[in-house]
């Protein structure tokens, strides 16, 4: 009993609580605007739509940094889900992501009771950069219904999809529109630093919002007349027939989903509160004490079975949101439930202010953020060291891209284990 003792809360999380509750207030309100832009769009991506989004960040977001095993880390929807919850939506509707997130996250739980955090925190290096980079491809590929301002093509293959949506925008007209709203956007992120510097700005405004904010104005101003996020209903609302959708995905496909969403929130999970650590260390002067894989498992579980409960999807630890969080002097785990808190005083008051954002602008968020996933220096780093590492690199990001994630992770973990007997590696 008494290890089970150690998934719940303690006061010591919170330690020293009073010391560290102002710069934990701040780090919490500003990853909170940093992760309003990207649950929407991750959610609208994903099919599920932005109300979705915003619950998931606030549920999951909440409750895994309640129970998890990490100081720092940021749970919401992300874009390596979406990849895996497209195809789902496409072919078994929205109402199936509440019964495949519930078990899920279940199984999640069940990983953080058994004890293989340890072992999935133990994926190569040269594995992980290469699937962080065929995710990066794929959120980018997603975008582009979004961005040209088209219906999706039919489908549930990213890149063919992808590949058809646009064939299909260039023979209809492109919407120029939406594509200078997109381009807008990403010169905006970009360039913010340098126009904050210029301004000599006092305090912080992240670049994303600043994006948003300002394609949103030029779009209401300009009477573009482009689709826009719509009305995001206040509270949460639990799915309607539970059992009726679960039973509409064949029992073969269910499980095989289950399973690859259980993996992918445990992976990214851990990948994401073990960058955690390594910035924590080099922003904090005081030791901190490392993530707990397990914990933080039956954290992340618990979050996603309570977000897919009241309306969510799936969600994960988020690497770029977490990295704010430290970087913006979050001490404790406070600083996330702040975001979660934040998130909900939005939802509740501004959510008609919200709902009048473009998606052509959501999309050109997710655009720089998968360049920012993929990280051109990583890449040039990975492919400058041994020619093994390198081919298990680019194998798997290829792999991702072509296959899906999980045989992505397989092949690339095969490949490595290979050339590593051959002592190659």
């Amino acid at each position: 009993m008494g290890s089970y003792l150690g998934f719940l809360p303690k006061l010591q999380d919170f330690a020293p609580f009073k010391r560290t509750l102002r710069s934990n207030i701040v780090a919490g309100i500003t990853v909170g605007i940093v992760a309003l832009p990207l649950a929407l769009g991750f959610a609208i991506t994903t099919g599920a739509g932005a109300g979705a989004g915003i619950t998931t960040a606030i549920l999951a977001g909440f409750v895994a940094a309640l129970f998890g095993g990490s100081n720092f880390q940021v749970s919401g929807p992300t874009g390596a889900m979406t990849v895996v919850l497209v195809p789902i939506v496409t072919k078994y509707g929205v109402a199936a992501l509440a019964p495949l997130g519930v078990f899920a996250g279940l199984l999640i739980i069940v990983m953080g009771i058994v004890k293989l955090g340890r072992f999935i925190d133990r994926v190569p290096f040269a594995v992980m950069e290469g699937f962080t980079l065929g995710i990066a491809l794929v959120i980018a590929l997603q975008q582009i219904p979004l961005a040209l301002g088209v219906p999706k093509a039919k489908g549930s293959h990213t890149v063919l999809v992808a590949f058809d949506t646009f064939n299909n925008a260039v023979k209809s007209s492109l919407n120029w529109k939406s594509i200078g709203l997109v381009a807008l956007v990403l010169i905006v992120k970009f360039s913010w630093v340098k126009i904050s510097h210029v301004l000599k700005l006092k305090f912080h405004l992240p670049a994303s919002i600043v994006a948003i904010a300002v394609a949103t104005v030029v779009s209401e101003i300009s009477h573009l007349h482009l689709a826009t996020i719509g009305a995001i209903p206040k509270g949460f609302h639990a799915p309607h027939d539970f059992l009726g959708a679960l039973k509409s995905v064949p029992m073969g496909e269910m499980v095989y989903s289950i399973i690859v969403i259980a993996l992918l929130g445990a992976i990214e999970s851990l990948l994401s509160a073990r960058v955690a650590d390594g910035m924590a260390h080099a922003q904090i002067d005081h030791e901190q004490v490392k993530h707990q894989p397990n914990r933080e498992l039956f954290g992340q579980g618990l979050g996603t079975v309570v977000a897919s409960i009241f309306g969510g999807i799936p969600a994960t630890g988020a690497i770029a949101r977490t990295s704010v969080n430290v970087r913006s002097g979050a001490r404790t785990r406070f600083a996330s439930m702040v975001h979660a808190l934040f998130l909900l005083l939005i939802l509740l008051f501004l959510g008609p202010l919200v709902s009048h954002i473009p998606t052509a602008a959501l999309a050109g968020v997710l655009l720089g953020t998968s360049y920012r996933i993929a990280n051109p220096t990583s890449i040039r780093e990975a492919m400058r060291s041994t020619w093994a590492a390198a081919l298990v690199f680019v194998v798997t990001a290829l792999a991702v891209l072509a296959i899906d994630l999980i045989w992505g992770l397989v092949i690339g973990l095969v490949l490595h284990a290979f050339l590593k007997a051959a002592k190659r590696i």
